[in-house]
């Protein structure tokens, strides 16, 4: 019997499915890439450009009318070059920005960077502000605008922002080891009412100590210092008030450190690593659906990125991370707000992203509830 001869098309047709069938079944598992915190329509959540030309290092306030203030350094240098330390303001979830006033305007040959900022029980608008000098003495000299550290104003604003007063002598100009004083993140009440906020002390390199700050005057001036950690190098920290005299503090140490304080930020207990090395400094939130959410940058070398993390049990253990934002170069402090419509809007500062190439002030709404990771 003479074999049945296969048309030529219907053969090279045959043979270029066999090969994809091989090709799919001996294929390496196709790599999945980092999870992005999602839009409420269930997209990648996209980064906005809220203020350009800034490196913000960016704080936000909620104010009793609803709008959100994000204060800021005002000038595009990693803080080698005179500033001031402005409010910038939306009333649409973020949507769009206006500057309203700057609490800090620096002086002459400093500026004004490094700031603490909430709202009062009066709903007046607390920004507590310090910077750096560049008065080098006669004959020595340095790097730009790190002459030395500059003490705290405490500057008060009663309408959103817009204009302000500026105390210069009634924070503390030094610290319990009689360091310069840098505040950082969130002005707090506790349950009593008083406002708390934390500084980092300065003596020498890698010597920082924090301590928590209190204000029994809604802001107006400030003591009774306590001690994150005497004993060890910390810095920039993030404090959270949970509630009954339960508080909680991220403080930055090459990664972040959890702390724990049982009796009103009296005192406090080191509870461990959040983070890995190179991801700080951070941000605590509580959501309304009662979840902490921590905010960092990553700065790790050629993975840079603005991540989130969950915690269900007050802090105890945390979700894996989410993405909110790739940068490249400088960026990260973050600092996130929940929106009335259950949203949260995170507010970073970066030199570049893709599509942008200047130092700016960004920010991303997008959904907790649909960008959770176990």
């Amino acid at each position: 019997m003479t074999p049945r001869r296969t048309p030529f098309w219907t053969a090279v047709l045959g043979a270029v499915i066999g090969a994809a069938a091989y090709a799919t079944s001996h294929a390496a598992p196709a790599e999945s890439g980092p999870d992005y915190v999602k839009a409420r329509e269930g997209r990648k959540a996209q980064p906005r450009v809220a203020v350009d030309d800034v490196c913000a290092w960016p704080n936000l306030t909620v104010l009793p009318d609803g709008s959100i203030v994000a204060t800021i350094f005002n000038h595009p240098s990693h803080g080698q070059a005179a500033g001031d330390v402005d409010c910038w303001a939306t009333v649409d979830g973020g949507e769009t920005w206006q500057k309203r006033g700057t609490p800090a305007p620096h002086e002459p040959d400093t500026n004004r960077m490094n700031v603490a900022a909430g709202a009062a029980k009066s709903g007046d608008l607390v920004v507590v502000a310090s910077g750096w000098s560049n008065r080098y003495p006669a004959g020595s000299s340095g790097a730009p605008f790190r002459a030395g550290i500059l003490p705290a104003w405490v500057c008060r604003s009663a309408d959103g922002g817009r204009t302000w007063s500026i105390d210069k002598k009634s924070f503390p100009a030094k610290g319990p080891r009689g360091g310069d004083l840098i505040p950082f993140g969130d002005i707090l009440p506790g349950d009593d009412g008083t406002l708390r906020l934390a500084t980092y002390e300065v003596l020498k390199r890698r010597d920082d100590r924090v301590h928590v700050y209190r204000s029994r005057d809604d802001g107006k001036t400030w003591g009774e210092p306590a001690a994150l950690d005497p004993k060890n190098y910390r810095n920039e920290t993030a404090l959270l008030h949970l509630g009954k005299g339960r508080w909680l503090a991220a403080a930055r140490y090459n990664g972040l450190q959890r702390y724990a304080s049982d009796d009103d930020a009296k005192t406090w207990s080191d509870r461990g690593r959040l983070t890995g090395a190179a991801r700080h400094p951070g941000h605590l939130l509580r959501l309304k659906d009662g979840r902490v959410l921590l905010s960092y940058g990553n700065r790790t070398p050629d993975d840079r990125c603005v991540e989130v993390r969950f915690s269900s049990d007050e802090g105890k253990t945390w979700s894996e991370p989410v993405r909110v934002v790739d940068f490249q170069g400088d960026g990260g402090y973050p600092s996130s707000v929940q929106l009335p419509d259950g949203q949260v809007l995170t507010a970073y500062y970066a030199s570049r992203i893709e599509g942008h190439r200047r130092y700016h002030m960004g920010v991303v709404v997008w959904d907790p509830q649909g960008s959770s990771k176990p």
